[in-house]
């Protein structure tokens, strides 16, 4: 009934189209079913007319007359055809459109959660399979629908009222087998066919993450493995299908053979009334014309079944997504009043745990304070929550207490989303680039995307040099993913774009780990000049750095130095301070300090064969 409801709700936008549609179909059926008759009508007055004596006076110009009117409802026929494609098809795409947009805007609004939970081939099925049985429910099976359940009445009104009732009884036994058998049908066509969606958003979601993966399948040569996993997928899905098609293939010769009884009935005993004259040649030249019009309505009856039955399936599989609501949305404590961040941010005693794993603590109790024009770096080893903390500021999850995370003494779940987001810039791990040119990708998500402040934003990033060698410059596409880009050349497009967006908040989360140190010495000096202190205060910014690399973060102004053991319940702040503070407390810090200087050393002392060391824009050439 849900389902019937959200379907309802667009084609209740496009009413007059269905309207219109339908009634141009009924006209169409209204004209086809006296075509028999005026043909039995020829026949009927031709025989009379050539009897011996003649027993009707019926000439060429009657003849012509019926002829010229079957012609005239030909062309009426014809052009009903017309409208009521238009109408009708044109509706149902209109409401594919539709749906497809809303859904797309639905997706946008969803928090992580669904997709840590709904893999990408499984969200494209629906955008593509589940899409074309909707518009084909929408469209072809409601004029299949309506048009055989006209046909059928006024074929047979037109077979009581113009031939005989008793031979009309005999026609209509079979329809009452097949709608008996139809509903065994369509109930288990629904299964199998929810069935065989499921399997191909399996395999669509197999083939889009090999193929985005292919550069680890080839480095590992693990090409037959992944052959040998897509072929049993592929099986799948083969058999799925094939419970379909089986189903379908069994029901439709079965109507084939009833209807074929049905006219062989039809013959014989229409023959015999006509022998005995209780009906004329013309009738039952006739009542045959309107058994095969009922051959239509028949086995239009098995491809509706099956065209609603894949319709609902899909309609339901796509409300499903409907039915889905964002975790994160303005609430309550929203003050619309708030238009953009400012003032210092502060962690209070920061307490998290990713929502279906509560048991599991991630961060506990981090508190620390960052002024405009400050910079926090964030460090500790693999696994101690760094990455959260930007999750968590951006609001991709929400904490538990909305005081722990406040800005200019509010909470961030009193800026509405968008302001909130409009003004942090987030450099993420995974450096996600679009298929598109690099001019795009950078100015992506801000307001001026002239060449001239992309060229700026590219230039602070140090990634300029590297794209003016390219051929086409910042007009060169980039792969999916960026993936005809090194790692570093994607990091720093990244931060180009995040610097492009100039929010008040800007967030690198590991985002120099695969450029060189000068290259990474650069990017830190442009990012102070760019974001520190200022002389006139208006170019303060907060900027966070997560990095595992000392070097990237011992200028910050303040050092959050993350830790977890065995006996924590989570991660903690195990240090905090300064480079230097922290260097004099001898603690994990100057541990990982020493580690990475020793590091350094035997680097420099035994360099990679092969390697030349000598950096240019950040990359290792071999």
């Amino acid at each position: 009934m849900k389902t019937l409801k959200f379907a309802g709700r667009y084609v209740a936008r496009h009413w007059w189209q269905y309207v219109l549609g339908i009634l141009a179909l009924y006209v169409v059926d209204q004209v086809n079913v006296y075509v028999p008759e005026f043909t039995g009508n020829i026949i009927d007055g031709l025989t009379g007319a050539m009897a011996d004596p003649p027993t009707a006076a019926f000439t060429m110009q009657d003849a012509m007359r019926i002829v010229w009117m079957i012609l005239g409802m030909g062309g009426a026929i014809a052009i009903g055809r017309f409208c009521w494609r238009f109408f009708i098809f044109g509706a149902a795409r209109s409401i594919e459109k539709e749906i497809r947009q809303d859904m797309y805007g639905h997706l946008s609004t969803l928090s992580m959660r669904y997709y840590n939970q709904h893999k990408t081939g499984d969200l494209m099925a629906h955008f593509t399979n589940d899409l074309f049985a909707v518009r084909q429910l929408l469209g072809m099976t409601i004029i299949t629908a309506f048009d055989a359940t006209v046909m059928m009445i006024l074929v047979l009104g037109q077979m009581i009222t113009t031939v005989d009732p008793r031979l009309t009884a005999v026609a209509i036994v079979p329809l009452l087998v097949i709608a008996v058998g139809d509903v065994f049908y369509g109930r288990e066509m629904h299964k199998r066919f929810r069935e065989r969606q499921a399997a191909f958003s399996t395999l669509s979601d197999q083939v889009q993450e090999t193929i985005s993966g292919m550069r680890v399948i080839k480095a590992f040569v693990q090409e037959r493995r992944e052959l040998h996993a897509f072929a049993k997928t592929t099986q799948a899905t083969q058999e799925k299908n094939l419970r379909v098609v089986r189903l379908h293939a069994l029901m439709m010769p079965t109507m084939d053979i009833i209807i074929g009884l049905s006219s062989l009935a039809t013959l014989i005993y229409g023959g015999y009334l006509a022998i005995h004259g209780e009906i004329t040649a013309g009738q039952f030249v006739a009542f045959n014309s309107y058994v095969g019009m009922l051959v239509w309505p028949m086995m239009a009856v098995g491809e509706c079944i099956t065209s609603i039955s894949q319709g609902t399936a899909s309609m339901g599989r796509i409300h499903h997504i409907f039915d889905e609501k964002p975790d994160i949305t303005d609430d309550e404590h929203t003050d619309h009043s708030l238009t953009e961040l400012s003032g210092d941010l502060c962690l209070n005693g920061l307490t998290f745990a990713y929502p279906g794993h509560e048991d599991v603590t991630v961060l506990r109790d981090v508190s620390v304070t960052v002024r405009p024009g400050e910079t926090l770096a964030i460090i500790g080893r693999t696994g101690t929550g760094k990455t959260t903390i930007p999750s968590l500021l951006t609001r991709l999850y929400d904490v538990s207490d909305p005081g722990m995370i406040t800005i200019g003494g509010r909470s961030i779940r009193e800026y509405p989303l968008s302001v909130l987001r409009e003004g942090i810039a987030c450099v993420p791990q995974d450096n996600f680039l679009f298929s598109d040119t690099l001019q795009n990708n950078i100015a992506f998500g801000s307001a001026d995307k002239s060449l001239e402040s992309v060229i700026h934003a590219a230039q602070l990033a140090c990634i300029h040099d590297n794209i003016a060698a390219f051929p086409d410059q910042y007009q060169t596409v980039v792969g999916e993913r960026g993936v005809t880009l090194s790692g570093g050349q994607k990091q720093r497009s990244s931060i180009a774009r995040a610097l492009m967006k100039d929010a008040p908040v800007l967030i690198l989360d590991d985002a120099l780990s695969a450029v060189d140190t000068d290259t990474e010495r650069s990017i830190l000096d442009n990012l102070r000049t760019v974001r520190g202190s200022g002389p006139d205060g208006q170019n303060e910014r907060i900027t966070i750095i997560i990095a595992h690399r000392i070097s990237t973060i011992q200028d910050a102004d303040h050092i959050l130095v993350l830790d977890d053991d065995a006996s924590a319940s989570g991660s903690y702040v195990a240090e905090y301070g300064t480079h230097d503070e922290l260097i004099a407390l001898n603690g994990l810090y100057r541990s990982m300090f020493d580690k990475q200087q020793l590091e350094k050393q035997l680097h420099e002392a035994h360099p990679e064969p092969g390697v030349d060391l000598r950096k240019k824009g950040g990359e290792a050439h071999v």
